[in-house]
């Protein structure tokens, strides 16, 4: 028998859904016992200490029992993002409802005793978050730092036709940057290839403790606002008039949401229907939903005080003062509980009645259950091209000069080519300026406003690349909704402002943490963060666009199980720890890489052999010929591979019968003690490459602490680490190595003063080094320019 999904009755099935979730959501926050009230609340059956929020739950349950409703009565593909802060039961009350999480968890069973365990369990000792987080079923988005919520929808939809993102954004949410920057997120969804995102911004009125910006706006305002971001409001309002002047009946707001939702999907099926049917994809107006309505909805009116709960900012946490130490008002919370009429909603053993269970899909349909929140509909892994087809050739290193960003641009262009629906390229409009000419060429900007050529370059309404918005917060949150959606990309920018979305990739770090720890959700492909124009590269730009900061950042968080930070030298060992990268699963790739011309030093070979194993002894640069070396010099990435080379070159010219050992470091994590990196160099082979007792001069890329806290964590000092060390400015590619001791000659200096047999004996040397740092200072403060000696030496190797 067909069902009438705007039947009356069938709208009195979704209060009753909705009602059971608000009372399974009140449950989490306070019992551990007794969950249907058969007999008076007492202490033992309330939490020692309730943990949770109240604010934004009643609203978003609201939403999800329509979400219910027209998933089933339009046969959606859709899925739900919570975009406000502390929501926590609303997901996992509403996958408890559908069955969704008695399958994820056959202990939570749907009758009397499962429900104990689903409220004791939530942010309690050893159970669930008080976000929807990676243990809740339906989510790939935590929320528990705010503003990516609509541009994780935007990134799982792309590419996914028949996909509806349904994303909740809550009204504090939208007054964070990120957010605030996500409503150009239609200007990159396109209507032929990409699914849709359907925008909810839950108006609930107030923050922690202040009005939220939008609830004091008009609805001439909001509509002008929104219109005016390319988005076709839809109003749905709990209140009679304005927000205190008092509310509907819950039924006739039900009945106006239903029609709403009804609306909003027709829309987006009209949009798509000829979009699809004329390959038009100009540009639409994208519907989007208001939801007005009270902060604390359906709890308690007042405080002890007389002061309003409900609609105002006192809804945000726990709203009542009740506790397994404080029952004296026990009878608020039993009364709010009550409030939801539970006898209509569960049987006598504790399941949910017919009532509530008819709106709830089946499956896979079930927002909770559908696959792309589960490492995605059809995950497959990516068809790599063989990289070494892309090697430089060369007869001898530093002879050859590329720009390792060009060279691996035409790689990724065939990767595109390989993967035309499951691999993409983000950032923020850096694309060109890091040198992924090819990519750009022959893949294009996806782009649905219009197109001005020649004004515009390589954009086209369907494209692999996405970087026409200067939002690093924005194509890093595509990224992230599309990798979380089992697709592969990577996110490219200037090192220096990776640091602004570096808290979102501890956030995803935090994900993926968690998620491993679920026996049932899959595993996702690796999230490549690209940092080019990198520090040592930006003496153009400045002290601003210097920072190699990144790098420490996700070292500290001492998961090298998730964070692996790799820095090639030149092109070939990009092209092996990009393919590498592409093929890792459940972590976070940094490549840090050069952009500019420079020399090239590895055959494919030695990049692949240095690659497998993460750094490398360098015959060719050394001449300790097996045996116990003097000195041992190590570098990582392209600057400080050139300085420590060209040290080298001047130290065997002055001392010929000096024995050097040359190591390249390309995954630094490798030099990691075993105890704290299980794929850290064993602690022979460590001391095989670096002996005990011989100096180390170290030329890193980062900062110096976190190269200390590796080396001393081995319980080794005698390495001398020259590094970035916060010294910048507009000046010469050489002189920022010089501004931070990184430059050959400083290094060269280090060496003689720190070997035993030479230190204290060769003060012509050292006097030497000291006149070629003054001549330099002075000839590019004469020319603008570095100086012969440096721009025109080359490796004219060890003799």
């Amino acid at each position: 028998m067909a069902v009438d999904y705007d039947s009356k009755d069938y709208l009195k099935s979704v209060d009753a859904y909705w009602r059971a979730a608000n009372y399974l959501s009140v449950g989490q926050l306070f019992l551990m016992k007794n969950p249907l009230l058969k007999t008076p609340l007492v202490a033992e059956d309330v939490k020692p200490k309730p943990i949770g929020h109240w604010g934004t739950i009643a609203p978003q349950n609201f939403i999800y029992a329509h979400l219910n409703r027209v998933l089933k009565k339009y046969d959606l593909n859709m899925f739900y993002i919570e975009g406000s802060g502390h929501g926590g039961q609303v997901m996992v009350s509403n996958s408890y409802l559908d069955g969704s999480y008695t399958e994820r968890y056959p202990e939570i069973t749907q009758d009397e005793k499962g429900m104990a365990k689903l409220f004791k369990r939530f942010s309690f000792p050893g159970g669930v978050a008080s976000h929807a987080a990676p243990e809740t079923p339906g989510s790939i988005h935590e929320g528990g730092e705010l503003g990516y919520s609509l541009s994780h929808g935007t990134g799982a939809v792309l590419d996914n036709p028949d996909v509806i993102a349904a994303v909740e954004i809550g009204d504090g949410e939208a007054e964070t940057g990120p957010l605030a920057a996500s409503w150009f997120s239609d200007k990159f969804i396109n209507p032929i290839k990409d699914g849709a995102v359907l925008p909810i911004l839950q108006i609930n009125g107030f923050k922690i403790s202040n009005p939220t910006i939008v609830s004091r706006m008009s609805d001439q305002e909001l509509t002008e606002y929104f219109r005016g971001m390319g988005w076709d409001p839809h109003f749905v309002s709990v209140f009679k008039g304005g927000r205190f002047d008092g509310e509907k009946d819950p039924m006739q707001v039900h009945e106006e949401m239903a029609k709403t939702m009804d609306e909003v999907i027709e829309e987006i099926k009209a949009i798509q229907k000829h979009a699809r049917e004329n390959n038009d994809a100009t540009l639409p107006h994208w519907p989007m939903i208001i939801f007005q309505c009270p902060k604390g909805w359906t709890g308690p009116k007042k405080d002890l005080d007389g002061n309003p709960i409900e609609n105002s900012f006192r809804a945000h946490q726990i709203p009542i003062p009740v506790a397994q130490g404080d029952m004296e008002h026990a009878d608020m919370l039993t009364d709010w509980l009550e409030s939801y009429k539970p006898e209509e909603l569960f049987n006598e053993d504790g399941s949910p009645k017919e009532i509530v269970t008819e709106n709830t899909a089946k499956g896979d349909h079930r927002m909770a259950m559908n696959p792309i929140t589960n490492g995605g509909l059809d995950p497959k892994r990516l068809n790599l091209p063989d990289y070494r087809k892309f090697a430089l050739k060369f007869d001898k290193p530093g002879s050859v000069e590329a720009q390792d960003m060009v060279e691996w641009a035409k790689y990724l262009d065939e990767v595109a080519k390989l993967n035309p629906t499951t691999f993409r390229g983000f950032g923020p409009d850096e694309s060109k300026s890091n040198r992924l000419f090819q990519l750009l060429d022959d893949q294009k900007r996806q782009w649905e406003p219009e197109v001005h050529e020649p004004n515009d370059e390589n954009l086209a309404p369907s494209g692999r690349v996405i970087d026409s918005q200067l939002s690093e917060h924005q194509d890093e949150g595509f990224l992230e909704g599309y990798v979380l959606t089992g697709r592969h990309g990577f996110f490219a920018t200037y090192e220096a402002f990776g640091r602004v979305v570096d808290s979102m990739l501890t956030q995803h770090m935090k994900w993926l943490r968690k998620a491993k720890e679920q026996y049932w959700r899959h595993d996702y492909p690796s999230l490549n963060f690209v940092a080019t124009s990198t520090v040592f590269q930006q003496d153009h730009n400045g002290y601003t666009h210097q920072d190699p900061g990144i790098l420490t950042h996700l070292y500290e968080k001492n998961r090298p199980d998730l964070v692996h930070e790799y820095l090639p030298s030149d092109t070939n060992t990009l092209l092996a720890v990009g393919d590498k990268a592409l093929q890792d699963r459940e972590c976070i790739n940094v490549l840090v890489t050069s952009k500019q011309p420079r020399p090239q030093w590895f055959s494919i070979e030695e990049a692949k052999k240095l690659v497998d194993k993460g750094l490398g002894y360098i015959d060719w640069a050394s001449t300790d010929k097996g045996v116990k070396p003097d000195v041992v010099f190590a570098s990582t990435e392209t600057e400080p591979t050139i300085e420590t080379l060209a040290a080298i070159d001047i130290l065997h010219k002055k001392f010929p019968d000096l024995k050097i050992r040359y190591i390249n470091v390309v995954d630094v994590m490798k030099l990691m003690d075993p105890k704290d990196n299980k794929n850290g160099l064993s602690t022979e082979e460590f001391d095989r490459l670096f002996p005990k007792d011989v100096p180390v001069i170290f030329a890193w890329h980062g900062y110096k602490s976190m190269m200390e806290s590796i080396w001393f964590a081995r319980k080794r000092y005698n390495v001398h680490i020259h590094c970035y060390e916060e010294n910048g400015d507009i000046t010469t590619p050489f002189d920022m190595r010089v501004l931070n001791h990184l430059d050959r000659f400083d290094l060269a200096k280090d060496a003689v003063e720190s070997i035993p047999a030479l230190k204290g004996k060769n003060a012509d040397f050292i006097s030497h080094m000291d006149d070629l740092l003054e001549k330099h200072h002075q000839y590019i403060r004469d020319n603008g320019k570095d100086m012969p000696e440096v721009t025109e030496w080359q490796w004219s190797g060890l003799k």
